[in-house]
């Protein structure tokens, strides 16, 4: 009976130490794959896009720069949009996102609250509502604007990266559900500068 009881012993031993290594080992994983989602975008890059609207082709000058932080990461981007009429339009944006409870989904913060911490932005007075979210080799960022009399539009940049570390950009903008604009475009990954 003892000779039993010690086998059933080291046996339960063994079992429970090859589970908590499996637990670990994929507890890890989960947690590299999900720390590392953005460290293939980080860098700086620069493009031409071309717009698609109402059979009239208008190119942009972008620049676009993805940092990562301790919480998530930052992107900047910067737009010139050359006129017809020879005209420019410079427009730039940097937004903070940071990793959620679900993965590869990323919150904004984008103002200070009442005590500092940084916070989104309110749709509903507004403001512009961000998301992102990474999937395989594509960050997607997702802003969303109520205006004044309860409509919608939604703006969505991919940015996916190709076999070169370069971004191919996809940006759509919707009013009330209907496609408006429709921009392509390719950005070169810059060298580092640091």
């Amino acid at each position: 009976m003892t000779n039993s009881t010690s086998i059933s012993c080291k046996l339960l031993q063994n079992t429970l130490m090859l589970v908590g290594v499996l637990c670990v080992v994929c507890l890890l994983a989960a947690f590299q794959a999900q720390a590392a989602n953005i460290d293939p975008f980080v860098g700086s890059y620069h493009g031409t896009t071309i717009e698609h609207a109402e059979n009239e082709l208008q190119a942009r000058d972008l620049d676009v720069v993805i940092k990562k932080t301790d919480r998530g990461f930052v992107i900047d981007w910067s737009t010139v949009i050359h006129k017809s009429d020879g005209r420019e339009k410079a427009v730039s944006l940097a937004v903070e996102f940071y990793a959620t409870e679900r993965q590869d989904i990323y919150g904004s913060a984008m103002r200070s609250g009442l005590f500092g911490k940084r916070i989104p932005n309110d749709p509903l007075k507004g403001e512009p509502f961000f998301w992102a979210r990474i999937v395989d080799k594509t960050l997607t960022i997702n802003a969303l604007y109520i205006n004044d009399v309860g409509g919608y539009e939604m703006q969505v940049y991919e940015r996916t990266l190709d076999e070169n570390g370069d971004l191919n950009l996809v940006f759509s903008r919707f009013r009330d559900g209907k496609q408006i604009r429709d921009v392509t475009g390719k950005l070169s990954r810059q060298p580092d500068r640091y």
